[in-house]
């Protein structure tokens, strides 16, 4: 097993997946659709999420898939924004940048994180919503759990404070950089990078301070993985927003089905030396900007032993 794989999942199945106007001002990877009726894409926002859980029970992860029929939250299918989870029993809850996405917050999901595993501590974040300081979670920071870094690009959805606090009762170094696309900034972190055991998926090109480039790109490569650089265009089509996972017959990388068409021979080869490829369709939910990482709040804890 590795630290950076986890074994299982939490998904959110929305009901009533929307574009979301409040996020749309710093999320360049947003989109409309003014072809198709909103009933019909929250329709195919809930096959997305559908497909996604069944490739991922199919490789032998185990997902925890939760129903949200809120039409107040229409980024709900993006729960890694608002947790984490991590090894020794520790649950974060994250400070929300805008006022609907803090409604996707769920004690139902916490509980039955209690419920099926060791859970020790919950360190919550989310009062400093009133100071105006935001940390939206495994989106904003792209952890790395061999190094112990946490990689996170400046934006309004990653406040230096905040992610002090929480590399400091983590145990991680912050590693914070200025990176955009097409002179846009980028506004999470794990739309351009994945950092998994054995290679890692970067958009170099996208990190304005060179030195900082470099440095990045040194400290990935510490643990022996291999550095496979992505393109600008390769980050447009969400080559970077995916992530390893543990199944039954080894490692996966889970990804869109877009992120997987853009993808050379070169890089899916250093991939495949440790981990298959698992594309699925969720073309629909990318029109909100975020695709199968983000659909994805990985367990990082202990199951607990429950009675037969």
């Amino acid at each position: 097993m590795s630290v950076q794989a986890p074994g299982a999942v939490v998904l959110i199945r929305p009901h009533h997946f929307a574009s979301n106007p409040e996020t749309a001002g710093d999320n360049a990877f947003q989109r409309v659709d003014p072809a198709r009726a909103a009933a019909d894409i929250a329709t195919a926002a809930y096959d997305d999420a559908t497909r996604l859980a069944e490739a991922l029970e199919g490789a032998g992860i185990t997902v925890h898939l939760f129903e949200d029929d809120d039409e107040t939250r229409p980024d709900s299918v993006f729960p890694n924004n608002w947790f984490s989870t991590h090894a020794g029993g520790r649950i974060a809850v994250y400070p929300m940048y805008s006022p609907n996405r803090r409604l996707e917050r769920r004690s139902d999901v916490l509980e039955l994180l209690k419920q099926r595993y060791r859970v020790q501590e919950v360190v919550d974040y989310s009062g400093l919503e009133v100071d105006g300081l935001y940390l939206e979670g495994t989106g904003a920071m792209v952890l790395d759990g061999l190094n112990r870094v946490a990689y996170t690009v400046r934006s309004n959805r990653a406040d230096p404070i905040v992610l002090e606090r929480f590399c400091t009762a983590f145990g991680y170094e912050p590693m914070v950089f200025d990176a955009g696309l097409d002179g846009v900034p980028i506004y999470h972190t794990n739309v351009m990078m994945c950092i998994g055991t054995d290679f890692a998926l970067v958009g170099l090109d996208l990190m304005t301070n060179p030195e900082r480039r470099a440095e990045i790109a040194e400290r990935l490569v510490e643990p022996g993985r291999e550095l496979i650089e992505l393109s600008n265009e390769q980050i447009s089509d969400f080559a970077g927003n995916a992530i390893e996972l543990q199944g039954t017959q080894g490692r996966i990388l889970a990804l869109s089905e877009r992120a997987d068409r853009s993808l050379t021979p070169e890089q899916r080869a250093v991939i495949e030396k440790s981990a298959r490829i698992l594309p699925v369709d969720v073309s629909t939910i990318e029109l909100e900007g975020g695709s199968v990482r983000c659909m994805i709040a990985g367990i990082h804890l202990d199951k607990r032993h429950l009675p037969a």
